[in-house]
C-alpha cells in the first residue's frame, strides 16, 4: 500500500514541529534554567547564511532554524536514517537509531556547519554548549522519532528488497 502523502508531509510536519519545540525548550530555556548553557541555534543559521551568501537579512536565520527543524532534519528521519536502519539492521529498535540519528545531526551542526562552514572550532572548542547541542539534538531525533512511529509512518528505500533478496541468495 502506498502512503498518502498528504498524510506522510502531516506527519513530518507534525514530528518536526514538536521536535524544534522540544529542542528549542531544552536548549534555550531549561539548560540555562538548571546553570548550563543556553544554545543559540539562529546564530549558527546566521552565521552560516553569511558564511555562505555574504549577508545575512534580517529574519533569514529564524527562517533557516525552523525550516531546518520543521522539515529538513524531520525529512532525513523519514526519508534516510528509518528506512535504512530498518533496510540494514531491521530488528534494531526505532529509539536506538532515533539516538544515532540524534547523534549525526549534531555532528552535521558542530562540525560540518559551525566549523566547516562558519570557522568556528570544531564542536565550538568542547565547551559546555557542545554539550548541551549533542542532548538537545538526540531529545529532538527522539521526539521527531517517537511522533511519527506513533503515527505509522513507514517509508521503505526503493532499492532495499532487492538489496535484502540478493545479499540472502
Amino acid at each position: 500500500m502506498k502512503p498518502n502523502l498528504k498524510q506522510t508531509a502531516f506527519t513530518v510536519l507534525v514530528a518536526g514541529a514538536f521536535a524544534t519545540i522540544a529542542f528549542d525548550v531544552f536548549g534555550q530555556a531549561l539548560s540555562p534554567l538548571f546553570g548550563f548553557s543556553k544554545l543559540a541555534p539562529v546564530g549558527l543559521a546566521g552565521a552560516s547564511i553569511n558564511a555562505i551568501f555574504g549577508v545575512n537579512p534580517p529574519g533569514a536565520a529564524y527562517l533557516l532554524h525552523t525550516l531546518t527543524g520543521l522539515v529538513f532534519y524531520a525529512l532525513g528521519w523519514a526519508l534516510i536514517a528509518r528506512p535504512l536502519q530498518r533496510a540494514v539492521v531491521p530488528k534494531m529498535p526505532w529509539i536506538a537509531t532515533a539516538l544515532l540519528y540524534g547523534v549525526i545531526l549534531w555532528v552535521f551542526a558542530l562540525y560540518v556547519m559551525a566549523h566547516l562552514v562558519t570557522g568556528n572550532a570544531p564542536f565550538l572548542g568542547w565547551t559546555g554548549i557542545t554539550y548541551v547541542a549533542l542532548y538537545g539534538h538526540i531529545v529532538y531525533a527522539i521526539v521527531a522519532a517517537w511522533i511519527m512511529e506513533a503515527r505509522g509512518l513507514k517509508i521503505d528505500l526503493p532499492f532495499a528488497h532487492r538489496t535484502i533478496a540478493n545479499s540472502n541468495s
